[in-house]
């Protein structure tokens, strides 16, 4: 009966898995498939009563509304805004003019840039931006795509500030920085590791690291150790913002010092001169997202505390043990990334039409992804309230057992894998992780950290975002090929996450 439940559980899921990669629905489509399956067995299965399961979905829609989607269209906004304005190319062609050693510009555009890029918006404009950066300075399109797929996995769980792991650690009742820095913990090797397999990669091969030792492990710690600090002291959301500003710094500051081996030496485009001004104006709506966010953090209380009064909190489920949502009017990512932008966009003097019309396309551009969000939030807190997360969970505990760790980033790269979203992941597994960790009595912050561990896997995997990364440089079709060329790094990284994960679960 365990395994009828735990099979009738995944449901919701294994039609996603289908719907997505066998039948090739939009993502959007198969997430409403997955909402609809879930109320129906929440109905008929748990016998949850239809008001229950309708104000349960209507808790998951009030949750991707407010904060999520919020800070979605602004993230995304930000960067529209700033392609308009010219902002966005000024911002790329700095950072072209620093090296001519193909080692260090691809390090530049698809470490730093990319974790900046994935920190800021998130959402594909990490893979899609530096891929086509790095066509544009004479790369192949299919190593573009392969070198920003490797560097994109490890800031996932901090993408589009912070919000995967924000919307994870409220899910599950956990403290938002607790999480992050557990994160951070545990992907630290791997963010180490990732700038040495990008410099390999490029020049192909461990000789490729001869000469850049120095520049490569820089750049790796002086990202790993600030995000750390971040995580720890202010949360997900300036994490991989603060480490990529740092490790391009560092790599920055480095690479200017070094001489270029002419065996990876490029033929950079000339570019005309960048003055202070009009670097400062395309970094600007940037510079504002990071001072707003840190102004309001909890690290300077008296504001923290002041904007905390501009909230309300609804209990939205009708039935046992509700949730209670909290909606912080002001001090949330959204308001002061759309802010930023705002400021930003008017020093580079930005039209009111420019404004409304990269609204209204960044809206149309993401609507799909709002409608998954809604969906999945959806039916997330329908599998949570009806019981199907506890069967599913107590179900993989009794055939794993002492062993479930070694299994969790599994479930955390499955669910990014087949949504392409560290968020969604979370979404769909958290629950399972935390429920895991409360049964074995093990550290919850260690075992729902796993999850996210995992997505770092996931997103290197992903159909979406091999899609995305294929599109960005005109190579659509070649789906396969890249899969292949990118597979072994992503297994490899699961099996070490494994055994991190089962070790590092008996010491915490």
């Amino acid at each position: 009966m365990n395994f009828l439940f735990f099979i009738l559980g995944l449901c919701p899921i294994i039609w996603l898995i289908i719907a997505l990669i066998g039948l090739k629905i939009p993502t959007f489509k198969a997430a409403f498939g997955s909402l609809v399956i879930s109320a129906v067995l929440a109905l008929i299965v748990w016998k949850l009563p239809i008001g229950q399961v309708t104000t349960a979905a209507l808790e998951g829609f009030l949750m991707a509304l407010w904060p999520i989607i919020l800070v979605i269209i602004a993230a995304v906004f930000t960067y529209n805004l700033s392609l308009k304005t010219g902002g966005m190319e000024i911002i790329k062609q700095m950072i072209a003019s620093v090296s001519n050693d193909k080692r260090i510009l691809v390090l530049l555009v698809a470490w730093c840039f990319g974790g900046f890029m994935e920190g800021m918006a998130g959402f594909g404009t990490a893979i899609a931006i530096p891929a086509s950066m790095l066509v544009g300075l004479g790369f192949d399109p299919l190593f573009s795509c392969l070198v920003c797929l490797i560097a994109n996995g490890v800031p996932t769980p901090y993408g589009s500030i912070g919000i995967p792991t924000v919307t994870l650690a409220n899910l599950v009742g956990l403290e938002n920085t607790g999480l992050a820095a557990m994160q951070t913990i545990q992907l630290f090797p791997f963010i180490i590791l990732c700038p040495i397999l990008i410099v390999m990669v490029t020049g192909g091969g461990f000789k490729a690291m001869k000469g850049v030792w120095g520049v490569t492990l820089a750049s790796g710690i002086s990202f790993a150790i600030p995000q750390l600090i971040v995580a720890n002291f202010v949360g997900a959301e300036l994490a991989v913002v603060v480490g990529s500003v740092c490790s391009l710094l560092v790599t920055v500051l480095l690479a200017s010092k070094k001489e270029t081996d002419p065996n990876y030496a490029i033929v950079v485009p000339a570019e005309e001169k960048i003055t202070a001004s009009r670097a400062l104006k395309a970094w600007s709506p940037f510079l504002f997202i990071f001072i707003f966010l840190l102004l309001t953090s909890k690290l300077v209380a008296p504001i923290n505390t002041y904007l905390a009064q501009f909230s309300s909190t609804v209990t939205v489920y009708s039935g046992k043990d509700p949730n209670t949502l909290t909606f912080s009017w002001i001090n949330t990512p959204g308001v002061w990334i759309f802010l930023s932008a705002i400021i930003g966009g008017c020093i580079q003097k930005a039209s009111l039409h420019d404004f409304t019309e990269t609204l209204g396309a960044t809206i149309k551009q993401m609507s799909e992804t709002m409608i998954t969000m809604l969906c999945v939030l959806g039916c997330a807190k329908i599998m949570g309230y009806s019981g199907m997360i506890a069967d599913i969970a107590a179900f993989a505990i009794a055939v794993t057992g002492s062993f479930y760790p070694f299994f969790a980033p599994w479930i955390g790269a499955l669910g990014t894998f087949v949504t392409g979203s560290g968020t969604n992941s979370g979404v769909l597994f958290g629950a399972v992780q935390k429920h895991a960790a409360d049964t074995l009595k093990l550290d919850p912050y260690w075992v729902v950290a796993l999850n996210s561990l995992g997505v770092a896997a996931g997103k290197m995997l992903s159909p979406q975002s091999i899609a995305i990364a294929l599109s960005s440089v005109d190579a659509k079709g070649q789906d396969s090929k890249l899969l292949s060329m990118i597979m072994p790094y992503g297994i490899v990284f699961l099996i070490i996450m494994s055994f991190i994960a089962y070790f590092g679960a008996q010491m915490v």
